[in-house]
């Protein structure tokens, strides 16, 4: 269990995922020093995009901290983190509309966002107990433990992989959106391009590690058994 041959690969993808960390704070900052040409802050290209898709009824909240940008799908709010709310720079624009799309594939039922909004109560039950069924079964050499934990962790992959579509397509409609209705000049995309897939790099780092740990587990599942 704690010297696995499988550990190497989630080694480095765990340093993966720290450097797409550090590459998505680092692209930020530096993309929020650029100004975008139409003046708007991140509250207006929001507020702009939503209305433009008839979703006047979804409002725009600042909310404290840096990259805590979200889209709340229960109460319908997008909830931009100070910086981006108030600042009119390319990653102030980016952020937000990628928040927007979100509340895009909302209104349209996009598939992958509605199997995500089904699976995650079942999935924040089992991402909990999952890691204590491993160590448990592992520990006291209870391979039915392990395989039960191996079918929860599974969900808990299942959803981060999930995850990954549904990010992608809302930084696409995003992007789409911001240059049809002239939030960004073409020049500036390059800008948001890069803003968007750091972001998005930070999700494929996360569910890689999760989908290599699965793998292991399967294998150390499989040669106990055998």
């Amino acid at each position: 269990m704690f010297f696995h041959p499988m550990d190497f690969l989630i080694l480095i993808a765990f340093g993966l995922s720290i450097w797409a960390q550090f590459r998505v704070k680092g692209t930020f900052t530096r993309w929020s020093e650029v100004r975008v040409m139409s003046g708007m802050t991140g509250y207006d290209a929001a507020r702009r995009m939503l209305d433009s898709n008839g979703l006047h009824d979804v409002p725009v909240e600042p909310v404290q901290g840096t990259l805590t940008d979200h889209y709340d799908p229960i109460n319908r709010v997008v909830r931009l983190s100070e910086p981006v709310y108030y600042e009119n720079s390319i990653s102030a624009v980016s952020v937000a509309c990628h928040e927007v799309g979100h509340a895009i594939q909302h209104q349209h039922s996009y598939p992958m966002l509605v199997l995500r909004h089904r699976m995650f109560p079942v999935v924040n039950f089992a991402s909990g107990v999952a890691p204590f069924l491993l160590i448990a079964g592992f520990l006291f050499n209870a391979m039915n433990l392990v395989g039960v934990g191996i079918i929860f962790f599974s969900a808990a992959v299942a959803f981060q992989l999930v995850t990954l579509p549904v990010e992608f397509n809302a930084s696409n409609r995003a992007r789409e959106l911001m240059i049809s209705e002239g939030f960004i000049t073409n020049e500036e995309e390059r800008g948001v391009a890069k803003v968007l897939n750091a972001a998005a790099l930070t999700y494929v780092a996360a569910a890689l590690i999760s989908l290599l740990e699965l793998i292991k587990y399967i294998m150390i599942f499989t040669s106990n058994r055998d």
